[in-house]
Parts: structure tokens; C-alpha cells; sequence
């Protein structure tokens, strides 16, 4: 059985928050979001090898919250990147050639358990890179006044977690980055490995606004939720 990482990219400001502190380290009931994000994944994979990414300035700020909230898994703590992509490149510099990797946005705390290991049982039967997605259920246009609608059943909205065969998306972060490259699976895309689907869940959102707190702490909240 081939080893587990796990990427937890959080190396962002958070900018679009608009809190003192970057979103990743705002807490929902007590627990901050990247903490619960790790925690959900170690409970369903409790061999995972956990990979952080984070603002060089806020590292120490990271241990403290580890220490102050029990989180005693071990964790390679890696500086992020000026974009998304430089700082996965430098997070799959710390994983080995022959293991499976699951690249996460570290403010997705909402995902179930079952959905992390259905992705890793379908690697096991052959995927070379699995990603989930959603139905649109939004019309979508253009910003041409004059285009047409966009048809909803030819696209579908792309979420993470998103796995790979680490030697294989190690190769692809060797390409010279391009601005096209919005996730892990349009650079997989790009350098030919095949991306296979798996559907996502609805709650699994990623956390950016302040109206994504609110109802991230709703869910949490609902007898419903997790």
C-alpha cells in the first residue's frame, strides 16, 4: 500500500476576509479553520503525512496554535509561494517518488470523512489523478452582454481535495508556471496525465468571505452537518 500525503495549502493573507488575521486561523467553535480542515482528513486517514503551507511570517503563529489547541500530529511546515502553484511546487519537494497525494485548500473544513477515502479507493483501481466536482445549478453567462447562456450541464464546479501519483505531479509542477493554471489538475491537465471525476459534496466549501464564515459556522452548527 502506497504511502499518504496530505497538502494543506494555507499560505494565503485572506485578503477577501477581511479579518486582522488570515482566514485560515479564524476559529469556528473554538477550533481555528485550518486545524479542523487537518483533523477531518487524519480522521479518515490516521497514517496521512501531513504537509502545511503557510506565510513565512506567520509559521510561529501556526506552532502556537498547535500547541495551544492539542494538535500534536507531525507536520512539515513549508513557506508558501508568491502564487498557489509555487507554493504546491514547494510543498511536493517534501513528498517521495512512490506515494499518493491529496492537495487540499486548507479552508475546506466541511468535507466528509467518506469522501476522503472514496478518492483513495478509486486510486487504488487505477487513477492516475481524481478530482471533485459539482453540478452548476446557477445560470452562467458571459460578461458579453449579448452572449448566451452558458449550458450548466457542460461544466461543473471543481473542488479539492485532488490526488495524484506524487511522481507524476511532481513532473507536472516542473512545467514554467502559466496563468492558466487555477488548480493542481489543469497543470496535471497540461502535461498529459488523464483527470478522472468523483462527485463532491456541496458543503465542501472553501471558506474566503465573511459570508462563507457564516455559513460555514451554520453547518457546523446543524444537527445536519458533518
Amino acid at each position: 500500500m502506497k504511502a499518504i500525503y496530505g497538502i494543506f495549502t494555507a499560505g494565503g493573507s485572506g485578503s477577501r476576509m477581511g479579518a486582522d488575521i488570515p482566514k485560515q486561523f479564524i476559529e469556528i467553535d473554538g477550533k481555528t479553520i485550518l486545524q479542523r480542515t487537518i483533523e477531518r482528513f487524519l480522521e479518515a486517514v490516521p497514517q496521512m503525512h501531513v504537509v502545511t503551507v503557510l506565510p513565512q511570517a506567520h509559521m510561529r503563529t501556526w506552532k502556537e496554535i498547535c500547541v495551544a489547541g492539542s494538535m500534536d500530529c507531525p507536520q512539515i511546515l513549508v513557506p508558501g509561494g508568491i502564487t498557489r502553484f509555487h507554493s504546491v511546487k514547494n510543498a511536493l519537494a517534501k513528498v517521495p517518488d512512490g506515494a499518493v497525494v491529496m492537495i487540499h485548500d486548507g479552508v475546506r473544513p466541511l468535507l466528509s470523512v467518506n469522501l476522503i477515502r472514496s478518492m483513495l479507493e478509486e486510486m487504488e483501481k487505477g487513477c492516475r489523478a481524481l478530482i471533485p466536482v459539482v453540478p452548476v445549478v446557477d445560470t452562467l453567462r458571459s460578461r458579453d452582454p449579448e452572449g448566451p447562456p452558458v449550458d450548466r450541464n457542460s461544466v461543473v464546479a471543481v473542488q479539492t481535495p485532488q490526488v495524484f501519483l506524487s511522481e507524476e505531479i511532481k513532473q507536472a509542477y516542473g512545467q514554467p508556471y502559466d496563468t492558466g493554471f487555477t488548480d493542481d489538475a489543469s497543470v496535471a491537465g497540461k502535461s498529459g496525465i488523464p483527470v478522472s471525476f468523483i462527485n463532491g459534496e456541496r458543503f465542501n466549501l472553501k471558506i474566503t468571505t465573511p459570508e462563507d464564515l457564516v455559513l460555514a459556522k451554520a453547518i457546523l452548527a446543524s444537527s445536519d452537518g458533518l
